[in-house]
């Protein structure tokens, strides 16, 4: 195939990018002078998608396969304006934040998602989920029969530059004789897919010519279970000191994502219940296979020790939070 990535430096669309290349596809990736380097193998095309049409005037002939992962509804709508006639097959790489409903656990591609953010309207972290939907509705609209939409829950695995799933790996790895801080998380769930894996489904969903919408999702457990699984591929020996989440929060910690966090961490009555229990049958029917979850820690740990357990993160507690926050916790126990 000849396959056409919108990206391809960052996380996801590297990994698709590198798949694609390891099956002997042709692959072209469009980025951004100064962005990352592209996987060995690829040709890469520098072009900033905020210019407009001009961005593609070097991705010329057909493609067979184009991959894009943008939230922004005028970069995709320009895309599509300039490639859409030229591609037999398109993938947008959409995302489970454009339903409606996050609470009630269980729901599938049928769910009800949100509105579309408006045309005039700038695209922002809090209308994320509705720019995904005007992004939808953009491609639907230009490529019709020959669309798969994606919808990932939370991706994770080696390069996540979120560090949502990472912290806790590299948390356990840090000092293996330490105290630990967590949530009591053993009735909060997850659902991280690996980064991985998806790429590998897009690119054979593009082979085979898979149309149609899909939650790509992992296995819904419980944060106490993958903090289980942290812990046993660190070998960390210290105590994991579990605290009620209403202290957390009464402090300042934040849950999900972000600095001073609890990453993956979704406490119950958040309006998030069903967030990170969606159903991915319809992928799985469709190719998708996981991974065992143990395979994606023990990768996310490689990267983590190779890209340095210690360093500033985007996600997470800091040292000095955590120690506070620990020493605070044993004064209240001991009062």
């Amino acid at each position: 195939m000849r396959v056409l990535v919108l990206g391809g430096t960052i996380f996801l669309s590297a990994a698709i990018a590198a798949d694609a290349v390891s099956r002997g596809h042709e692959v072209v990736c469009l980025a951004r002078a100064g962005s990352s380097s592209t996987p060995p193998g690829t040709r890469l095309i520098r072009a900033d998608r905020e210019s407009g049409d001009r961005a593609y005037r070097q991705a010329t002939g057909s493609w067979d396969a184009v991959v894009d992962v943008s939230w922004q509804p005028l970069q995709v709508q320009t895309a599509l304006n300039a490639l859409a006639a030229s591609a037999r097959h398109w993938t947008y790489v959409s995302s489970c934040s454009v339903y409606a409903d996050q609470n009630t656990a269980g729901l599938d591609e049928t769910a009800a998602t949100l509105p579309p953010l408006p045309s005039a309207e700038e695209a922002t972290l809090d209308t994320y989920g509705e720019a995904k939907v005007a992004c939808e509705d953009a491609c639907r609209l230009a490529i019709g029969p020959r669309l798969h939409i994606s919808r990932p829950g939370l991706i994770g695995g080696p390069g996540d530059p979120s560090d949502r799933f990472g912290y806790w790996p590299a948390r356990f790895a840090r000092h293996g004789e330490d105290a630990v801080l967590a949530p009591q998380a053993e009735a909060t769930w997850t659902q991280t897919i690996d980064v991985r894996d998806v790429a590998s489904w897009l690119v054979t969903a593009a082979e085979d010519g898979v149309t149609g919408s899909f939650n790509a999702v992992g296995e819904a457990v419980s944060l106490g279970h993958v903090l289980d699984l942290a812990r046993q591929a660190t070998g960390h020996q210290g105590q994991v000191v579990s605290v009620p989440p209403a202290w957390l929060l009464e402090r300042g910690v934040q849950p999900w994502s972000g600095p001073d966090s609890f990453p993956l961490w979704l406490p119950q009555g958040s309006g998030y219940d069903g967030f990170a229990r969606r159903r991915g049958t319809a992928a799985q029917l469709a190719g998708l296979r996981n991974r065992p979850l143990t395979d994606t820690i023990a990768a996310t740990l490689d990267f983590e020790r190779m890209a340095g357990l210690s360093r500033p993160r985007q996600a997470g507690l800091s040292p000095e939070k955590e120690s506070s926050l620990l020493l605070e916790w044993a004064g209240r126990q001991l009062s």
